[in-house]
């Protein structure tokens, strides 16, 4: 069997735990010990020289400033946590799907169809697959074509290669010069979905991490 034909049909998680917010115990706290030192300013201020009203009323304000503010970068950080959660409520029904991507993704024995995208100017291509350490482990002639094409998870020589994690990329020539690489996509199970810093992440059966921006499909598991 040949290590690249044309395809016949188109195409652990960690939870991390947060320590509890004290901002508003802390500024509860604060506003205490201000009001304290305020009362016992006044006791203490000379009879014949007292504090003005106005002073009184500034620092009261200007606390009453930073409480506001305090409460409100809390109030935005729990809507934030919020929406994360939602976002990954939404893609939950995902996980199992199968996910087009130009990530590493699973092999277990069943073939891959790739889409590569040659250059414009390219009169010859060659698919490469690198194995999860990053490994060489076939270099094959394919068509200059967007059409897809199996992988049948063999070297250059058929020979069989192990189940595991396996990426694709596709060299443009032209003349014999190389003139682009590019990454080629293909479908990879979705194992999980979870809050990242930037939002929800997507996690592929082998570990590869994704956004959603990174998806060009997506459809059922084939089996």
């Amino acid at each position: 069997m040949d290590a690249v034909t044309t395809a016949g049909a188109s195409p652990n998680s960690q939870s991390t735990a947060k320590p509890a917010r004290a901002q508003g115990t802390l500024i509860s706290s604060d506003f205490e010990t201000f009001l304290l030192m305020l009362t016992t300013q006044i006791q203490n201020q000379d009879p014949l020289n007292p504090m003005q009203s106005t002073e009184f009323a500034q620092q009261l304000a200007a606390f009453s400033s930073v409480e506001q503010q305090v409460k409100t970068n809390t109030l935005l950080e729990s809507l934030s946590e919020k929406l994360g959660l939602s976002g990954i409520a939404q893609l939950a029904p995902w996980v199992g799907m199968e996910a087009r991507v130009d990530a590493p993704v699973m092999f277990d024995g069943a073939p891959l169809t790739l889409y590569p995208v040659p250059d414009a100017s390219a009169d010859q291509a060659v698919l490469v697959v690198h194995d999860e350490n990053g490994n060489e482990v076939m270099r094959s002639p394919t068509a200059v074509s967007t059409a897809p094409v199996d992988w049948a998870g063999t070297d250059a020589s058929s020979t069989p290669l192990p189940a595991g994690t396996y990426s694709f990329t596709l060299e443009s020539y032209s003349g014999g010069e190389l003139i682009g690489s590019s990454a080629v996509q293909t479908f990879g199970t979705i194992a999980e979905v979870r809050n990242g810093t930037s939002g929800p992440e997507i996690v592929l059966e082998g570990g590869a991490v994704i956004t959603t921006a990174d998806i060009a499909a997506l459809r059922a598991a084939s089996g």
